[in-house]
């Protein structure tokens, strides 16, 4: 099953379609999921964040608008995120943390190996969690290039109409490749050509980028060829039942004159004498 989308905004969930989640989380089979506003009891949300440690496809998390409104529930999300290794985006905009729910975030945070994009809006922070902020990010202050690529990768394995990107002399590693091989790899994308030069990635990184993107390319050619000779196929299929259906059939019957049975678009069968 290909990963996909969970995308729900204020609503309350109901304990069935948080056992849907659950279950794609675990089956790997979402890369993003949106509860921006959604309201659950504690049980619930336990539950997804028991299901959010062990999910491997999970890209992007959103927890805005006071889904974590608790400390409880701060712990869970830090238990979660100890554990898994995948999420790359969290959005946390508008929940109740307060300096002592970020200090119980914290060292999941710092520790995640993936994670480059974090939403710590309106959560009640003062100088304490500022600090533990800053702790965060890279020590002279600049972003690198990995982690711009890391954010990049989540917005294009959710695109579904970008077929180039030019990353060519972007201050790139191996690190930065190997998140886009991941996505290459493991998420459907229309992606076509991904330029990597006069970045500091080895050759052979390079090639196997280059190499899945042409498999993926001859894939969908090739499934567009069997296409087009299953529609050919239709077609002449389609056109004898057609002769049969609503053509006509020549019956003949002596030499001056022809029978001719004709079949209407309402079933009805119609019998004309014509003379030659």
């Amino acid at each position: 099953m290909l990963p996909s989308s969970i995308q729900i905004s204020g609503e309350p969930l109901s304990s069935a379609e948080v056992r849907d989640i659950c279950r794609g989380l675990r089956d790997n089979a979402v890369r993003l999921l949106s509860l921006r506003g959604c309201r659950l009891c504690d049980r619930d949300f336990a539950r997804i964040c028991r299901a959010l440690a062990g999910a491997s496809s999970l890209a992007q998390l959103n927890l805005n608008l006071g889904v974590v409104s608790s400390p409880g529930r701060v712990k869970q999300l830090a238990e979660a995120l100890r554990v898994n290794r995948s999420v790359q985006s969290l959005f946390l905009h508008g929940s109740p943390l307060t300096d002592a729910g970020l200090a119980l975030l914290n060292p999941a945070l710092a520790l995640h190996p993936a994670l480059v994009a974090l939403d710590l809006g309106d959560c009640m922070l003062g100088d304490e969690a500022i600090n533990l902020i800053c702790g965060l990010l890279p020590p002279d202050g600049a972003k690198s290039g990995d982690h711009v690529a890391g954010m990049l990768a989540v917005a294009v394995a959710s695109s579904r109409t970008l077929e180039v990107l030019d990353l060519e002399g972007t201050g790139l590693t191996n690190q930065s490749a190997q998140t886009l091989l991941d996505m290459v790899e493991n998420y459907p994308t229309a992606l076509r050509s991904l330029v990597l030069t006069e970045n500091s990635i080895s050759p052979e990184l390079q090639q196997q980028i280059c190499d899945l993107l042409s498999e993926g390319e001859e894939e969908e050619e090739a499934a567009a060829g069997g296409d087009s000779g299953r529609l050919q196929e239709r077609e002449r299929d389609g056109e004898l039942s057609a002769r049969q259906r609503g053509g006509s059939w020549i019956c003949p019957s002596d030499p001056g004159s022809q029978m001719v049975l004709m079949t209407s678009g309402l079933g009805e069968s119609l019998l004309a004498e014509t003379e030659m």
